[in-house]
C-alpha cells in the first residue's frame, strides 16, 4: 500500500492550506492531494467514495468495520440498519470537512465528486483530487484554472451547499437500502454531520462562535435537500456559564446499544443532562 504524500506548496491546490490547518488542530484526520496523473489509493483499508455509492462489496467491507467495532466495544450485536447508520455518519462527517473547512478558513469551496475522494478510516486519512473550486471575486485564486467565481458571500454559501449535496447524495443512495431509512431521514443525518463537523473544528480553532454564526447563515432551514437549521442555543450552567448546544435533526440510534447513553445533542437528551455533561468538570 502506497500512502499519497501531501503535495509541495508549489503544486498544492488552492485549498491545501486549509487542510494543513485542519490536521494541525485535529490530528485524527489528514488530507492528501493527488496529482492529475495519480491513481487513488486502493487496498489495505482504503475505500473510494464512488465505490460506497455503488452499494456493493466495498460497502459491505466498510460496514464490517462498524459491525466489529460495536462487538469489540459493547460486547453485543447491533442491528444491521444501526450499523449502516454508524457507517454513513463516519463517512459523511469527515467528507463534509473537506468542503466546510476551506470555506470557513479561506472562502474557497472545492468541488469533489465521490470518485475524487478516498478514505482510510483506520489511519484517519483522506485523499482528494481538486479540479474545480469556488471563490469570491476579490480572491487572488479567482484567476487560477478551475476557479468558479461566486458573486458574493451568499452565492458562495450556495456553492458550498451545492458542492456537498452533489458529493454526498450518491453516497447516501448507496447506504440507504442498508439503513432502512427514508431519503429525508438520511438527509437529516447528512445535515447534522455538516453542522456538527464544522462546529467541532471551529471550537478547536478557537472560533466556535463564528462557526456557529456562519452555519446559521449557511443553513437557514429552508434549503432543500437539507433538513432543518443548525438551531444553536445556549444553556446556563450552575455558575452562569454559557453552554452552547443544539438539537440534532435525527437520532443515530446509539440508544439501541446503550439505552441510558444518548448523544449530548440528541433530541432524546434533556437539558438537565446536557448541562451536567457540558460543564468543564464533566
Amino acid at each position: 500500500m502506497t500512502l499519497p504524500a501531501l503535495l509541495p506548496p508549489a503544486l498544492a491546490s488552492p485549498v491545501a492550506h486549509a487542510y494543513a490547518r485542519l490536521s494541525e488542530v485535529f490530528p485524527g484526520l489528514a488530507v492528501g492531494e493527488l496529482k492529475t496523473e495519480e491513481r487513488p489509493p486502493s487496498g489495505g483499508g482504503w475505500v473510494n467514495a464512488g465505490e460506497l455509492a455503488l452499494g456493493g462489496a466495498a460497502l459491505d467491507s466498510f460496514l464490517e468495520w462498524d459491525h466489529l467495532q460495536v462487538l469489540r466495544d459493547h460486547g453485543a450485536e447491533a442491528r444491521p440498519d444501526v450499523v449502516a447508520g454508524f457507517g454513513f455518519h463516519r463517512y459523511a462527517w469527515p467528507a463534509a470537512l473537506l468542503m466546510t473547512v476551506p470555506w470557513f478558513l479561506l472562502r474557497r469551496v472545492p468541488r469533489l465528486s465521490p470518485e475524487d475522494v478516498s478514505f482510510h478510516r483506520t489511519l484517519g486519512l483522506m485523499t482528494i483530487r481538486v479540479t474545480e473550486f469556488s471563490c469570491l471575486p476579490e480572491d487572488p485564486a479567482a484567476a487560477l484554472p478551475g476557479a468558479r467565481v461566486a458573486a458574493d458571500e451568499e452565492a458562495l454559501r450556495a456553492e458550498l451547499r451545492s458542492a456537498f449535496a452533489a458529493h454526498i447524495e450518491p453516497v447516501l443512495d448507496g447506504f440507504r437500502p442498508r439503513t432502512r431509512r427514508g431519503k429525508r431521514a438520511l438527509w437529516g443525518m447528512a445535515t447534522d454531520d455538516l453542522i456538527e463537523g464544522l462546529w467541532y473544528i471551529g471550537n478547536l480553532l478557537g472560533e466556535e462562535r463564528r462557526a456557529m454564526a456562519e452555519l446559521e447563515e449557511l443553513l437557514p432551514g429552508t434549503v432543500k435537500p437539507y433538513v432543518g437549521a443548525p438551531g444553536f442555543r445556549d444553556l446556563t450552567g450552575p455558575q452562569g456559564e454559557r453552554l452552547p448546544t443544539r438539537d440534532r435533526a435525527t437520532c443515530c440510534l446509539f440508544y439501541t446499544l446503550r439505552p441510558d447513553d444518548t448523544c449530548v445533542t440528541c433530541p432524546r437528551t434533556c437539558d438537565t443532562a446536557r448541562v451536567s455533561r457540558l460543564l468543564p468538570s464533566a
